[in-house]
């Protein structure tokens, strides 16, 4: 049944988002539109190569020098394919990127080399958002490569996720969300989504960024109302309080001396 599931959704993971099944359906036509379009093309390769085989070695072919219909179509065509794919790619795009007045999480998540620090209810003051009360402690949470951090998010509450990057360019990715956003320095990047469904799941980053982009990780752990408030009281409890922007707040070398990476 797995299996099955898998070729449905052609290798992409099961959406845990609310937005997710739409980004499914996009890639699945996506890729029925590019089998169409390759059966189309080889029919007509391999009916070409029969039908107008040389039979004889002193047959000379009829010369043509221009065909205006085929000319025509196969400019129109390939442009009618990209207006609709920009088109719904455009429309499923939005639904991420909106920005959402009131959402239940605000989380500000910062890519540093080479690990992440999740700061809860904070928007690190965008002039979009001045005067909007984020309300709740600002609390963090940061990892090493060798001890990866975990972003806590509640189930079917919509979460605005903002990247802030001290150095290079990064890329926030949780594969089962179906969705990515690049992290640059000095940009507000944001997007909105809701968790549906309780688990834990991978992410990491999707931009090379240096030499240990690969051991850029972290989880992301969907829990109940009651769950989350409990991680950040203990996040306060423990002198988390925020925000840590990065730079002084992550030791950036301590997770790769303890692997014995630090040469």
């Amino acid at each position: 049944m797995g299996t099955t599931d898998e070729w449905k959704r052609i290798a992409m993971p099961d959406p845990a988002s609310a937005e997710g099944p739409g980004m499914l359906h996009l890639w699945q036509g996506a890729w029925i539109a590019a089998m169409a379009v390759g059966v189309v093309t080889w029919g007509l390769i391999l009916y070409a190569v029969f039908r107008f085989r040389r039979r004889s070695e002193d047959e000379i072919p009829v010369q043509t020098r221009y065909n205006l219909p085929i000319e025509i179509f196969y400019t129109v065509a390939p442009i009618m394919m990209v207006i609709v794919f920009f088109f719904f790619t455009v429309q499923e795009q939005d639904k991420f990127i909106r920005d959402v007045k009131n959402p239940d999480q605000t989380i500000t998540a910062v890519g540093q080399q080479w690990s992440w620090t999740f700061n809860y209810n904070y928007d690190a003051g965008y002039d979009h958002f001045k005067g909007r009360e984020v309300g709740g402690p600002v609390v963090y949470d940061s990892g090493t490569p060798a001890n990866p951090p975990t972003l806590w998010l509640v189930k079917d509450k919509s979460v605005e996720v903002h990247l802030y990057s001290p150095d290079v360019i990064h890329s926030f990715w949780v594969p089962s969300f179906l969705f990515k956003m690049d992290v640059f320095p000095g940009r507000d990047n944001h997007y909105t989504f809701t968790p549906t469904r309780l688990g834990t799941f991978e992410g990491r980053c999707a931009e090379l960024c240096g030499v240990y982009h690969s051991r850029m990780l972290f989880k992301v752990k969907v829990v109940d109302q009651a769950a989350y408030d409990a991680h950040l009281s203990a996040l306060e409890k423990a002198g988390n309080t925020g925000p840590a922007l990065g730079d002084s707040d992550v030791n950036k070398e301590a997770g790769l001396e303890q692997n014995g990476a630090s040469e």
